[in-house]
């Protein structure tokens, strides 16, 4: 009898030595596994809330620095296909293309000046030899071209502005915000920077009378009709026609000319859209 509980005790002992044995062994097994849920978990959390704003800032900086001298409140996108066509305009704005971009959303650099500007050979409804009465060469060029087409068929032009400087831009809009409030001078002058007039491509037309130079009744006349029907064939344009205001952000000036070379201003004219229309840009 004594050796049978001995044994007993004995099998007993080694049972429970088993037993122990099997649970340390389960143990481990459910610690990978929870740390590892746990990893995932982390590095879930970790992803998640900057899938919606990273790649979204990235191309805001990225476009900022893409559009050196453009406007900086329009770099603000709602979706990718906005802050697309904002890059393209942007790689457009090199200020010294003859088809630059310049508009309510796009500048010039503040310390941009043409270095090609010359004094063209037409008559001006001043004598003085200023920087408003100087334009970019090849823009000098075709105007002189274009004016002595139009005096062949007996229409007489005459230059009233074309170049001005960046600070002289600045005072010329702060005299009309000041006169008549910014949210009405913007309507009819540009900020500085963002004024066509800054290229050294853009000129203001009308007849050698001066009657109606850059006034609303210029419209009608016998040198506003021309020039919309010609001025294309010297490489000009009607940089802000009439019903195109939502675009172009600016009201109808029929004096208001812009060379953009011959073939551009062709199918602008022949299709009836503006610069931001040709240059398949954001609108104003």
């Amino acid at each position: 009898m004594k050796s049978v509980r001995t044994i007993s005790a004995t099998a007993i002992l080694v049972a429970l030595s088993a037993s122990l044995v099997a649970g340390c062994q389960g143990t481990p097994n459910k610690t990978p596994s929870t740390g590892s849920e746990n990893a995932q978990t982390a590095e879930t959390k970790g992803t998640q809330p900057s899938q919606p704003t990273e790649p979204l800032t990235d191309q805001k900086e990225s476009t900022g620095d893409e559009t050196a001298g453009v406007s900086s409140g329009n770099t603000s996108a709602s979706s990718e296909g906005t802050i697309e066509k904002s890059g393209n305009k942007a790689q457009a704005v090199s200020p010294e293309s003859i088809q630059v971009l310049v508009n309510k959303q796009y500048k010039l650099p503040d310390s941009y000046k043409p270095q090609d500007l010359v004094y063209p050979d037409v008559p001006f409804l001043f004598k003085e030899k200023i920087e408003k009465r100087m334009m970019r060469k090849e823009a000098a060029d075709a105007l002189q071209q274009m004016f002595a087409g139009a005096k062949q068929e007996g229409i007489m032009l005459a230059g009233v502005s074309a170049y001005r400087s960046h600070s002289t831009q600045t005072t010329l809009f702060n005299r009309y915000v000041k006169k008549d409030g910014e949210e009405a001078a913007k309507k009819y002058s540009a900020e500085p920077g963002h004024s066509e007039h800054e290229t050294g491509l853009a000129i203001d037309v009308s007849g050698s009378t001066g009657k109606c130079a850059a006034e609303d009744c210029f419209e009608g006349t016998p040198e506003a009709v021309w020039l919309a029907d010609h001025a294309h064939e010297y490489g000009f344009i009607i940089r802000y026609p009439k019903g195109k205001e939502a675009i172009t952000g600016y009201q109808y000036e029929p004096w208001h000319l812009r060379y953009v070379g011959k073939e551009a201003a062709g199918e602008i004219h022949d299709k009836g859209i503006t610069l931001e229309e040709y240059s398949n840009t954001p609108t104003a």
